[in-house]
């Protein structure tokens, strides 16, 4: 019989924060594979797990995820574990995921703490709604194409990012996205844990002249205003809308609420006849 692969969450900072199923998992499993097998051994010893060790990161993880699935055919089991939070949540883990469905393997998670949802949950900004964007690119040019095509996203905007880059990025969020409310959380569940909240002219200056260090999880939230249509893409819905029996100044209420243009601008759109096209 194949075994199982593990999907374990470890701690993010708080080494109390484990479950324990996941030491349990971790005690019983015939291998770990680890994003860093000298990070994860602190873990392994203050628990007292001997669980053996092999290296899984994002360098050899191509070549390596097929070798561990092999050995879970085999009937053995392995537990997959990232340096922090949960595996394949901007950590080393989908590919070796995807080779086990392939394989037709048990992939069984053991949930556990992730930094995104850690911070969704105490930083004071809608949760209902929420889209996890991972780190931004590191070229400003790739960096501020991704956020002016988040600009007009009304969910709450999640992102990881580096301390070196923390400034450039806030500095183009608040360019792209406008101003916003943000919440700045650093170093959760560890020793010096920070959030700081409000506008991002705000959180900018606050970290001015600090050295900021430390895993950084950003909340900003999500645009209030309804994005920009065209004219000739709004001259569609007014037709569309007109094809269903809705009168001009339904249509007029309806759409001013929805898009970015007055109510009497859209009646006047709504009323201005076709041209004709000639053959």
């Amino acid at each position: 019989m194949p075994g199982t692969l593990y999907i374990v969450a470890t701690p993010i900072g708080n080494l109390e924060d484990i479950t324990l199923r996941a030491l349990r998992v971790l005690k019983e499993v015939d291998l770990i594979a680890a994003e860093d097998t000298r990070h994860t051994q602190i873990l392994l010893r203050h628990f007292g797990i001997r669980t053996p060790l092999t290296s899984y990161h994002e360098h050899n993880e191509r070549a390596k995820a097929r070798q561990l699935i092999e050995r879970v055919q085999q009937g053995q089991s392995i537990a997959l574990v990232s340096d922090a939070g949960t595996p394949a949540i901007s950590d080393p883990g989908f590919r070796i995921v995807v080779e086990a469905v392939a394989a037709r393997v048990a992939v069984v998670p053991v949930p556990g703490v992730t930094a995104l949802t850690a911070v969704l949950s105490a930083g004071g900004l809608p949760t209902d709604r929420f889209i996890f964007e991972g780190f931004l690119p590191t070229k400003q040019k790739a960096r501020r194409a991704r956020l002016q095509a988040l600009r007009d996203e009304t969910r709450t905007l999640v992102f990881y990012e580096a301390p070196h880059r923390l400034r450039e990025a806030l500095n183009d969020m608040q360019g792209i996205l406008g101003e916003r409310q943000v919440v700045l959380a650093r170093e959760v569940s560890k020793t010096y844990e920070e959030f700081l909240r409000g506008p991002l002219s705000n959180i900018i200056q606050q970290i001015a002249e600090r050295a900021i260090k430390g895993e950084i999880t950003l909340l900003v939230r999500g645009s209030e205003e309804p994005p920009a249509i065209s004219q000739e893409q709004l001259k569609n819905e007014i037709d569309l809308l007109k094809g269903e029996g809705m009168r001009v100044k339904e249509i007029a209420q309806l759409l001013g609420e929805r898009h970015a243009y007055s109510k009497k601008e859209i009646y006047r759109i709504a009323l201005t006849p076709k041209r004709s096209t000639s053959p």
